[in-house]
């Protein structure tokens, strides 16, 4: 893919380096020149540009890019990016980084944006992932907020142990992904069985969660 990220700190880079290393082709925009090093990451095209300036988008061929990142360490030029990207030059997905989590309910297809990621509250995801056994923690939102990814760790002694994964019947606009176990990641097929301590991962529709802790629940997987 071709991968425009806006802004080229710390963090723009990180994800410049991990997307190159998948075979992606990556430009950085960023609009402090001082902060502008090819040498750091020879494999990037580099552009000297304010990512809310139309016409600077327009030079840099935005139109042509798959996927858009907005990673500067503002949230009022990220939103701006992430709506020039949509509006402007039809990017297909838009990913934008959210600072303050204050401001994360303005991360919407309102502004473009398909993907938002708070760093503050995925770490927090994570933590209450790692303690809650047994109940549901929203990973991350997907689509412009339509689905969320969702996990579920299984208590040791489930009543699913042993159970195939078709016993589960999920509900509408909902599919069990992946099954995380120990060191393994497993596609799920019907006939697989659960085990205790297993990670699952959901993807589901806003209005489908509250109907897969019930079915969870029936299971005896809530605490």
């Amino acid at each position: 893919m071709k991968v425009a990220i806006a802004g080229a700190g710390a963090v723009g880079r990180s994800i410049a380096r991990e997307l190159l290393r998948g075979g992606h082709r990556v430009m950085l925009l960023e609009r402090q020149l001082d902060h502008i090093d090819p040498a750091a990451i020879p494999d990037a095209v580099w552009v000297h540009a304010d990512a809310c300036e139309l016409s600077l988008l327009e030079n840099a061929d935005l139109e042509t890019y798959e996927v858009v990142i907005a990673a500067t360490g503002d949230d009022k030029a990220n939103l701006v990016h992430a709506l020039l990207a949509k509006t402007e030059f039809g990017v297909r997905r838009v990913v934008a980084r959210v600072n303050d989590p204050r401001n994360e309910w303005l991360f919407n297809e309102s502004w473009g944006v398909d993907v938002a990621v708070s760093t503050p509250r995925l770490l927090a995801s994570l933590v209450e992932e790692a303690v809650s056994v047994g109940d549901l923690v929203r990973l991350m939102t997907l689509r412009q907020g339509q689905a969320n990814l969702v996990e579920i760790t299984l208590p040791a002694d489930t009543q699913l142990a042993g159970k195939p994964v078709r016993t589960l019947k999920m509900p509408r606009d909902t599919a069990l992904v992946t099954i995380l176990r120990g060191g393994r990641v497993i596609v799920p097929q019907p006939d697989d069985p659960f085990e205790g301590d297993d990670e699952l991962l959901f993807v589901t529709s806003v209005e489908a969660e509250e109907d897969l802790r019930l079915t969870l629940a029936t299971h005896g997987v809530r605490p």
